[in-house]
């Protein structure tokens, strides 16, 4: 099978690579987009609702290849590993990293709601609210069980991880058969070069998607600001500035701080993925930016392995920001409907809100979703206290799209380093921007592993 031909990586003596015009750098053009789309939602708020098919059909173009990609990447790594042990120590780490981070995010929102109290003085009667508009949320949490969630994982059939797009499902399918593929040993070489091939044509059809991506964020965000209006911000500026200034300090002393321990600066790896994060910001879903994160990763230094593992678990198990909201938006009802909670009903609220989160990946909406689920099983807070929040949840979807994705990056580089699995030289060229982009690459040259 003819190979395609590969650049090397430049190395940290390099030169940096030959920067393209500013207008046809992804990141300047996205830019651009969602200021357009921005003042196009402010002065023409019909033709700006109008425009939601652009991002819908941007989001929907991204799905397409998000269970693929991640089966192709969890496949080939755990494959060409062989190391089965080291398969779980991978996952048994990321998982203790998640299950921290997202109870200290927890805990951070409530500390933040408890101090600054967003809520006081409202003194909104409950019975008050529409909540006709909360209702559809209510009912798809009152179906989401602990039980239902684990028995959700499994698919029916093998093919169909693939065709519903359940990122746990897809997982699931891809582990189990990366896991197959090693086991058979020498006689899987054939079928781990043949996926290897496949795998580099998926990801010139990410970049090949990628080129829409202003045109997908400028729809999104028009329609945001034609339809909710940036004057819905307004009334509760008080709770959106303080989710947003407590997810920002997150990522800049939390994550910072850990950046720094594992030998990196947390700037530098935002700077690295801006391109990326602005995708996010502009059709507020992290996971339209999740391909290119594997692949930013990957060429970042950290192994495939890890990448395949630790990225598409992070976005069902590690979400910082959603995690944040959670306990900053449940107890900002209850101090608008002076509902006044003990501490052992915040800690209650706080494991619910734990065991609710989980499973709620990268889409737009599902943090109310979860909330709604939340607040369903302690009763002390009304659910009808979400109407409150439903005209600027979209804004704070968001900057928790923002931090669960900043969140997952340091999470794959830092158990890339626990497992000294990290190339270090690579990594440091990755972020001083001395790495050929992929956008940059000639048509049919790809990124050297």
């Amino acid at each position: 099978m003819m190979k395609m031909e590969t650049v090397p990586h430049h190395g940290p003596g390099a030169p940096p690579p030959a920067a393209r015009p500013w207008y046809a750098q992804l990141y300047v053009q996205v830019l651009i987009a969602i200021t357009a789309g921005v003042l196009l939602g402010h002065f023409a708020p019909a033709t700006g609702e109008a425009l939601k098919p652009l991002g819908d059909a941007f989001i929907k173009a991204v799905k397409m290849i998000i269970a693929p990609v991640i089966f192709l990447t969890i496949v080939t790594g755990i494959a060409g590993m062989r190391d089965l042990a080291s398969v779980g120590r991978v996952a048994g780490k990321a998982f203790l990293y998640f299950f921290f981070f997202s109870t200290l995010a927890l805990i951070v929102g409530m500390i933040v709601a408890n101090v600054v109290q967003p809520g006081a003085g409202l003194n909104i009667d409950p019975a008050t609210l529409d909540t006709s508009k909360v209702s559809e949320f209510a009912a798809k949490a009152h179906d989401t069980t602990i039980t239902g969630f684990l028995t959700g994982i499994i698919p029916d059939t093998f093919l169909s991880a693939m065709t519903e797009g359940n990122i746990l499902q897809v997982l699931f399918v891809a582990i189990l058969f990366g896991i197959s593929l090693a086991m058979v040993g020498d006689r899987g070489a054939k079928v781990l070069d043949l996926l290897d091939d496949v795998s580099i044509a998926f990801f010139k059809l990410v970049g090949i998607v990628m080129k829409a991506a202003p045109i997908g964020a400028f729809g999104a965000m028009a329609f945001t600001i034609g339809k909710y209006g940036v004057g819905a911000l307004a009334n509760l500026a008080f709770l959106v500035g303080t989710f947003y200034l407590t997810s920002i300090l997150f990522v800049v002393i939390v994550l910072g701080v850990v950046a720094r321990l594992a030998g990196f600066s947390i700037f530098s790896l935002i700077a690295y993925l801006k391109a990326e994060l602005l995708l996010v910001l502009g059709t507020s879903s992290s996971e339209s930016a999740l391909p290119s994160l594997i692949e930013k990763m990957e060429r970042a230094g950290c192994p495939k392995s890890i990448v395949g593992l630790v990225v598409p678990t992070g976005y069902s198990f590690n979400l910082d920001g959603t995690n944040i909201y959670m306990t900053l938006a449940a107890l900002f009802i209850a101090q608008a409907c002076n509902v006044e909670l003990t501490i052992g009903q915040q800690l209650l609220l706080l494991g619910v809100a734990m065991l609710s989160s989980k499973g709620a990946a990268g889409v737009t909406g599902a943090g109310f979703i979860t909330l709604a689920a939340t607040l369903s099983i302690v009763p002390s807070v009304p659910v009808a206290g979400m109407a409150l929040i439903l005209g600027i949840d979209r804004f704070m979807s968001e900057c928790r799209s923002l931090t669960n994705f900043i969140g997952n990056a340091v999470a794959t580089v830092v158990v890339s380093r626990w497992e000294g699995k990290l190339d270090r030289a690579q990594f440091d060229a990755a972020l001083a921007g001395r790495l050929p982009r992929v956008e940059d690459l000639p048509e049919g040259v790809v990124a050297a592993e």
